[in-house]
């Protein structure tokens, strides 16, 4: 069974959100894109609104003047109405006599006053026509008349809006477009960045080559060098952890070896009574002691074996050899070890690990089982959709709490009150070793499964790619 996740400090139970760099990219573009869009709207608007007024002005002041120049003026104008006005520009003409009176009008209803002063002015009209106007007061012609040309202020804004605004138009039309690139890149650019941490992901303990920083960014290149670097230290700091234990674990075996021999020796000269009970519980520590070196040097072992190589292997014979192998301890405590199984399995791996699986599950319920007990390993193949090929190491002993079955891979954890001279690693080195090579352990109550029946359930789910066929 697996532990629960602890909650890590400060981050909520939820889920923490990742800032992304794709909707970043994206909010700056946009924004951006926005910000271009409103300065050529406003440059536009800026230019072409002095071209038109220059153009518009001399234009006036040329039609004015062909006015002037023109001897005998036509009293009557072409009239023009509202619509021509203000939605085609059409420039209203006024001529004034040498008193000052409107002599004529192209558009009657426009009731400017003549200006004082030649040249340009900005007005707003009367009542009727209450619109700003740009207008334009000649000098007096040689027989005392006065042209003064009007054009309506609004329908020149709406021209300028207009030009800017289709001057705004391509960078406009140019955000999808450049939306659509910036994805293709990003993508592109994730794309390398996804294989790099594929490549991570699959970097452990036990890996000898290093991530290629030629496959990423320029600019992403110096962090995948620092993990790198890390990565590399880690394993050297696992490395020498591991040549420690293991110069530890065999430079401690001969003299606990020792040590018993010297105890054996000194069995026969110890008396009955106290002494004899103190004598057997030295005895006990002491192989106590020598377990733990074997497993500690196990452990080491089993961590440092790199690039193993995977072979088939028949699981019923494996099993067998396991049980045959834990025989003589299984004798002395005279417990009835056997084996059931309905089916054949080939599993590819490297032996010396799933033997070591094996074997710490059936020293374990050895050791923590009473004397008289049973212990069977059972291998079961797949009965049904439902049931999974399984494994199972069963021993009637006195089982596990739900807390310390939540407990029990833990290095060199013990259940309270649990008899036995366990080390408390052996269902550590199992666990690590089958998770190396895509097994899963956990531990049920016997009493869940066989009503009746107490003891524990060492149950290892076996791969998929396990081939198991029934007998």
């Amino acid at each position: 069974r697996s532990h629960p996740q602890r909650a890590r400090p400060g981050l909520a139970s939820g889920r923490v959100k990742r800032p992304s760099i794709l909707r970043r990219l994206l909010g700056w573009l946009v924004l951006l894109h926005l910000l271009a869009v409103c300065a050529a709207v406003g440059i536009s608007y800026l230019n072409f609104g002095r071209l038109l007024d220059a153009y518009n002005d001399e234009h006036m002041r040329r039609l004015a003047e062909a006015y002037l120049d023109n001897e005998g003026m036509p009293l009557q104008l072409r009239r023009i109405d509202a619509h021509e006005v203000f939605e085609r520009g059409a420039p209203v003409v006024q001529i004034w006599d040498e008193q000052g009176r409107l002599k004529g009008s192209s558009w009657s209803e426009l009731a400017l006053p003549l200006q004082p002063q030649p040249g340009w002015h900005d007005l707003r009209g009367g009542a009727s026509a209450p619109q700003a106007w740009r207008v334009y007061t000649s000098s007096v012609g040689t027989d005392g008349a006065v042209v003064q040309i009007a054009q309506s202020e609004g329908f020149l804004r709406r021209v300028v809006a207009r030009r800017a605004i289709s001057a705004a138009m391509p960078v406009a039309l140019m955000l999808p477009l450049t939306l659509v690139l910036l994805l293709i890149v990003v993508w592109s650019t994730s794309r390398s960045l996804r294989q790099v941490a594929r490549d991570v992901a699959a970097q452990d303990e036990r890996s000898a080559s290093t991530l290629p920083p030629g496959r990423v960014p320029q600019e992403i290149a110096p962090l995948v060098e620092a993990f790198s670097g890390l990565v590399a230290r880690l394993r050297s700091a696992f490395s020498a952890q591991q040549r420690f234990a293991q110069d530890a674990a065999h430079e401690l075996r001969s003299p606990v070896a020792a040590i018993g021999l010297q105890l054996e020796n000194l069995r026969p000269y110890v008396p009955a009574g106290e002494a004899s009970r103190r004598f057997q519980r030295l005895e006990a520590g002491v192989a106590r002691a020598r377990h733990l070196i074997e497993q500690l040097l196990r452990m080491s072992l089993d961590s440092s074996n790199v690039g193993t190589t995977g072979e088939t292997i028949d699981l019923a014979s494996m099993l067998r050899e396991s049980i045959a192998q834990h025989l003589p301890l299984a004798d002395r405590r005279r417990i009835d070890l056997g084996f059931e199984g309905d089916a054949t399995a080939m599993l590819c791996g490297p032996a010396v690990e799933l033997r070591s699986v094996f074997d710490n599950l059936i020293d374990n319920a050895l050791r923590y089982s009473h004397e008289g007990a049973r212990v069977d390993v059972r291998l079961y193949g797949r009965r049904d959709k439902r049931v999974m090929d399984t494994l199972d190491v069963v021993d009637d002993g006195p089982g596990m709490s739900d807390e310390s079955m939540g407990r029990a891979f833990d290095r060199f954890f013990r259940a309270p009150g649990t008899p036995g001279q366990g080390s408390g690693l052996g269902l550590a080195i199992a666990r690590a070793a089958a998770e190396r090579n895509g097994l899963a352990i956990e531990l049920l109550d016997r009493k869940a499964h066989e009503p009746g029946r107490s003891g524990l359930i060492a149950r290892v789910h076996l791969p998929g790619a396990a081939k198991l066929t029934k007998n």
